[in-house]
């Protein structure tokens, strides 16, 4: 299995303690970098007002397969939350774009820590993801 980043998160989110929770909590604004060899893969992407940001969680604690989570009282499966101590740490964030300039995307809601290898981007359409 290979996994490539196709460009770099820059957050005010410095530290693991300082980040929100969910994305959605927080109206700051991020920056996501995509390497110029990928630049062109975000042709149309101006199109779309919510995008889905998959990215690595980098710096999550080791992992562990029972957590208490955000909130919660009792352990339970991680697969069962949203806690990053996972065995793939993937990180998926809807995000709402702000702003497309060149290679570099403004985005409101995302909760990725500073320079985060963002994975992967796909437009969220409500027809597709939601129930």
């Amino acid at each position: 299995m290979k996994i490539k980043a196709i460009g770099r998160v820059n957050s005010p989110f410095k530290v693991k303690k300082g980040s929100p929770h969910q994305g959605r909590f927080s109206d700051k604004l991020c920056t996501i970098t995509i390497f110029k060899e990928y630049e062109d893969a975000l042709e149309g992407i101006e199109n779309y007002n919510n995008l889905m940001v998959i990215y690595w969680m980098d710096r999550a604690d080791s992992v562990s397969l029972k957590v208490i989570p955000h909130g919660g009282k009792e352990k339970r499966g991680v697969f069962s939350t949203r806690a990053p101590v996972r065995p793939n740490p993937l990180g998926l964030c809807m995000v709402e774009l702000v702003k497309r300039e060149g290679n570099v995307l403004t985005v409101r809601w995302l909760d990725a820590l500073d320079e985060s290898p963002v994975l992967d981007i796909k437009p969220f359409l409500p027809e597709l993801d939601c129930p």
